[in-house]
């Protein structure tokens, strides 16, 4: 399928809101509930697997992944695209876990309903992102670092990275934990109208980010624009000192969700560069 075959696919139902649809940055996705990655990490000398997390309305269902019989590992919080805690974000996880960090992914959306039981990419939109609000998300999170607060693990070193919709969600939480360290946002969206699930976007909260925040986007993202990302750039120029230690790295010939291994717009050389960036940019920052 070409891909402008496949983005008139993907397109959203009359009646859902097209540009809330692209705005969102998911014009080329892809349902992967039976997608394989491209890369494969084994749990081997890691504790891994679902954990309960103790969260303001009761438990919540999270991936964790570490080193087994580590002292005191940083904590890395892991926020997942729309399609929720699949294999891919749990590779993350564990990737992550070989590189020594205790590794969360949150099942953020569980109360709205689960992502991976719905085929229509519209769908998902309309009936669990949209009514999944911003105020719950971050308490889930705050809820993650306290579980592994609790757990030894060293919530002195805290950071968090996301992608596509959880890329934005770690704009926010940079701007909501006076305790995070560091931030990587993957092609997380950056605009956007206010509603009561979601009254701000991260373009607002430049002169209120507590940490600094490393953006990684695509040149050729359908559905982010680079004249967003630049006047992200100039806010953050004029916003809080996080802010101003900010940086957005673009990838000219990437499209959006290029770290993606198991879909099509996976870009290999631009996915190990960014990460390579991300756990520089935890380490410059104390993670």
């Amino acid at each position: 399928m070409s891909d402008d075959a496949q983005f008139n696919s993907l397109l959203p139902p009359r009646g859902f809101d097209r540009r809330d649809f692209l705005a969102a940055g998911f014009a080329l996705a892809v349902q992967p509930v039976m997608a394989q990655t491209a890369i494969h990490t084994d749990a081997a000398d890691l504790l891994a697997g679902e954990i309960q997390i103790a969260a303001k309305d009761g438990a919540l269902t999270a991936y964790r992944a570490q080193p087994r019989n580590a002292e005191k590992p940083p904590v890395l919080l892991v926020v997942s695209e729309i399609f929720a805690v699949h294999e891919y974000i749990r590779d993350i996880c564990r990737r992550l876990a070989k590189l020594g960090y205790l590794a969360i992914a949150p099942e953020l959306f569980a109360r709205q309903g689960d992502p991976r039981r719905i085929e229509s990419i519209p769908e998902i939109l309309a009936t669990i992102v949209s009514k999944t609000p911003d105020a719950q998300v971050m308490n889930d999170l705050d809820a993650c670092v306290a579980w592994a607060a609790a757990n030894g693990a060293d919530p002195a070193r805290l950071g968090i990275t996301g992608f596509c919709w959880g890329g934005r969600a770690t704009w926010l939480y940079a701007a909501h934990n006076p305790r995070l360290k560091a931030g990587v946002a993957w092609y997380g969206r950056l605009v956007g109208e206010a509603n009561p699930v979601t009254p701000q976007q991260p373009s607002d909260l430049t002169g209120q980010l507590k940490a600094p925040v490393l953006g990684l986007y695509g040149g050729l993202d359908a559905g982010i624009s680079l004249e967003t990302v630049e006047a992200m750039l100039a806010r953050l120029q004029s916003g809080s000192a996080a802010a101003q230690a900010s940086q957005i790295k673009v990838y000219p010939d990437a499209p959006h969700a290029f770290h993606a291994d198991y879909r099509p717009n996976y870009r290999a050389e631009e996915a190990a560069d960014g990460w390579q960036r991300m756990l520089d940019w935890f380490r410059k920052h104390g993670v």
